[in-house]
């Protein structure tokens, strides 16, 4: 197998990401409410620029190379446009491995485990796109989910701000139920479509791993859906602060 150029774009996000992680403490200081988990704090500014740089590299991948959404599988060639859509998808395991690094590092094993388990899974099926270059389109269409994490990642930082009873919390929340089931719910639905119905045309193995893949991330999120619910409107604000903190 050639050498994949994305693996220079992953070895680099893993480092841009991680230097990233570093300076925001300095660059966004965290206020008195969560001084006692500065990495947190750190680690969710990580993840949001994270959501920021992909949710808006697939929207733009899509626009600049229509031709990405025709045909999710074939190869592309390496041109400006297309290169937009392979970096992006080299992006995302350079961060999830970041963000596993942060969490094995400051978190215990038992508070952190459904999220390593989801970034080995995405590492996994990421890893797939970039080694073969192919596959960039599902790739793509996969972080379209990363337009609700905005907002995921938004409310986290509310919380931690102890801002839970304003107006931007509460207008948040609503924004965020609304990306959730556009964004993540209706994506992944259809993804699982699509694998299904072009079982023919993937390999038996990437098709293995992907449907896999869908499997272990549907009920996940179907989960987090149920707990975002409850806790944003059928408990007491002050009730989902003492929880997430």
């Amino acid at each position: 197998m050639a050498f994949s150029p994305g693996l220079l774009v992953v070895a680099g996000s893993f480092a841009a990401f991680r230097l990233l992680n570093r300076e925001l403490e300095r660059l966004v200081p965290p206020p008195p409410s969560a001084r006692r988990n500065r990495w947190k704090w750190r680690n969710i500014w990580t993840s949001l620029a994270h959501s920021v740089l992909s949710g808006g590299g697939a929207l733009a991948g899509f626009y600049l190379h229509p031709g990405l959404s025709e045909d999710l599988v074939g190869t592309h060639p390496p041109g400006a446009h297309s290169l937009v859509a392979v970096s992006v998808a080299s992006l995302i395991p350079g961060y999830f491995l970041e963000d596993f690094v942060d969490m094995l590092c400051n978190q215990k094993l038992h508070q952190s485990w459904e999220l390593l388990f989801h970034h080995s899974v995405v590492i996994v099926c990421f890893g797939i796109a970039v080694l073969l270059h192919q596959y960039v389109g599902f790739a793509l269409v996969a972080l379209l989910v990363e337009i609700n994490s905005i907002f995921l990642h938004l409310r986290q930082i509310l919380l931690m701000a102890n801002l839970v009873h304003t107006t931007c919390y509460h207008l948040n929340s609503i924004i965020n139920l609304g990306t959730y089931v556009v964004f993540r719910i209706a994506t992944l639905a259809w993804m699982t479509r699509w694998l299904f119905l072009n079982r023919e045309n993937v390999p038996p193995a990437t098709y293995a791993v992907g449907t896999v893949g869908m499997a272990i991330m549907t009920p996940m999120n179907i989960i987090l859906f149920y707990r975002l619910l409850r806790s944003d409107f059928f408990k007491p604000s002050r009730d989902v602060q003492q929880k997430e903190q």
